[in-house]
């Protein structure tokens, strides 16, 4: 099963100024999604706050209790990698819409933007998704996914440590639990989980009905018809625009991310 994050018409570089990533490089290589932490500066900073009062508060007040100046600057500087902390950036300006509305969703957002934003991460969702609950992981399928995209330019060791980052990831996220053997389980999505889900799959190029299954959504563990119902209630928070009749699906985004040019 290949999960699908991107519909096969959309130009993968026009999606760049909304704040994905492409290549085969990421994060993974050195850090985990880096949940507490990010949920650390979010607690520290106002909802208006820009990438420079981010890094103010990481580097200069260390609201993450880092012990040197190198890991606070290298910390800010992960962390912009992974959600951009940049209200210039949509992702993540939508991003902390839905996490102040949304906080039992927090772990599925930030692993939403995660994936947006690390290709690495996102190369290990087929050998995790297709999992039924209570199958173990594989370190096998992990290491093979992330071979499969970045090919011989990963030497082993640093390979190996991607796959335990990303493993922990899905861990942190929900997708995953135990230590030494790490099985599935399935996570409880949300309304606002939802809402950027779908605001990531419109960004990603689907419409209509593809909008309710697609990567976005399927790593939210909801069958489709659940996601209509979150979406509706979405719509009912105030978070989006929704209407559906039959198969037209017609959705807006403008509540959500007003300065969106579409959508």
């Amino acid at each position: 099963m290949t999960i699908q994050f991107f519909s096969g018409g959309v130009d993968r570089d026009q999606l760049v100024p909304l704040g994905f990533r492409a290549g085969a490089r990421g994060t993974h290589t050195s850090r985990t999604m880096m949940l507490e932490e990010l949920t650390a500066v979010l607690n520290e900073c106002p909802s208006d706050a820009d990438r420079g009062r981010y890094a103010e508060a990481i580097i200069d007040g260390n609201c993450l209790g880092k012990t040197t100046a190198a890991t606070r600057r290298l910390s800010n500087q992960r962390l912009g990698e992974l959600y951009a902390l940049d209200p210039g950036v949509p992702l993540f300006r939508v991003l902390r819409k839905v996490w102040s509305v949304d906080p039992v969703g927090r772990p599925l957002i930030a692993l939403a933007c995660a994936l947006a934003r690390d290709p690495l991460l996102a190369a290990t969702a087929d050998a995790v998704l297709p999992l039924s609950p209570g199958d173990e992981l594989s370190r096998d399928s992990l290491t093979s996914a992330l071979r499969a995209m970045v090919g011989s330019r990963l030497n082993e060791a640093t390979l190996d440590k991607v796959v335990r980052n990303t493993a922990s990831s899905w861990s942190q996220a929900g997708h995953l639990e135990g230590r030494t053997f790490k099985r599935r389980r399935e996570v409880q999505p949300t309304a606002g989980s939802v809402a950027y889900g779908l605001f990531l799959a419109f960004r990603s190029g689907f419409r209509g009905e593809q909008l309710f299954s697609n990567g976005w959504t399927l790593l939210l563990d909801c069958p489709v018809l659940g996601v209509r119902e979150l979406a509706l209630e979405a719509k009912r928070q105030g978070l989006l625009d929704l209407r559906v009749s039959g198969d037209v699906v017609d959705i807006s985004f403008a509540r959500l991310d007003p300065l969106g040019s579409e959508g």
